[in-house]
Parts: C-alpha cells; structure tokens; sequence
C-alpha cells in the first residue's frame, strides 16, 4: 500500500479496535502501563481524535486510557474502521476472520506482523490489509511530516 492510500485510510477512519493492548500485571508499577508500546499508540491516536477500543481477553473491564478493555471485536456494537493487532503473527488469520465477520474496513498489523494467510482472508473479503507498519509512525510521518527514530517512544 504506498503512502497516498495510507494516508486515505487514516484520513477516512474514525474508529479502531487494538488487539493486545496491555493491561496491569499484579504487583506492576502502573506506570509501566503507560510505556507499553500498544498503550503508547493506543494513547496517541486517540490523542488525534480516533475512538480506540483496547481488545484483551485477560483484562475485560478494566480501564486503559479511559476505555473499557473488551473481551473481543464481538464484543464492540460499533462498526470499527481499523482493526489494529499487537500480537504474533501466527494468530492474524483468526483475527483476519473476526475482522471479516465485523465487517471492518482495514486489517492493520504493526511492526514485525506479517502473514500471508491473513493477509489472503482480508483480500478476499475485501478488506484492506497493512502489515509491518506502526500506525502511530505512519500518522506521524504522513500527517506531521517526522520521522520519528523510535516511533514507539516518541510522544
């Protein structure tokens, strides 16, 4: 996808679900929270006006970032435009079927996510699909014009 159609995705999309975003850890200091690179970019998109819905199955009703955690897309009423995975590769495919079933716009996989089978199931449901890129990065680069070196760190 080059830069134009990504900065359309950006420009057009209002909502975003984060899956695996990350979540308190008995006896963590909370502030690590806060420097978790999900919860970083969960933080600063919704900074720039995007509704973000944290998805983690081991956390549902806790609070990060002011949202409620959710157990699933399944779980979201809303339409999502991006669906954002924070997670290993080889669980996109199954992630790709629920954005499916959600009828999500986008299938977006951040750095070091890639994989050939999900990016074939958001193809043939006609979804969008961006693997190995931060959204935050992209954001910055796109709509800022920096580049930052440490995407992740930078606030």
């Amino acid at each position: 996808m080059d830069d134009n159609q990504i900065k359309d995705v950006l420009k057009n999309s209002k909502t975003i679900a984060m899956i695996g975003v990350s979540s308190e850890k008995k006896g963590e200091d909370r502030n690590n929270l806060k420097r978790k690179p999900a919860n970083v970019v969960m933080k600063y998109m919704q900074d720039f006006g995007y509704k973000v819905y944290p998805i983690n199955p081991f956390a549902v009703g806790e609070t990060i970032n002011g949202e409620k955690v959710q157990a699933s897309l399944e779980s979201i009423s809303e339409n999502i435009d991006i669906v954002d995975v924070f997670r290993p590769s080889k669980e996109t495919p199954s992630i790709a079927k629920e954005a499916v079933n959600k009828k999500s716009n986008i299938l977006w996989l951040q750095y070091g996510i890639k994989n050939d089978e999900a990016e074939k199931i958001a193809q043939e449901a006609n979804i969008k699909y961006i693997s190995n890129r931060c959204i935050k990065q992209e954001y910055q680069r796109l709509f800022l014009k920096y580049n930052p070196v440490f995407p992740v760190l930078k606030n």
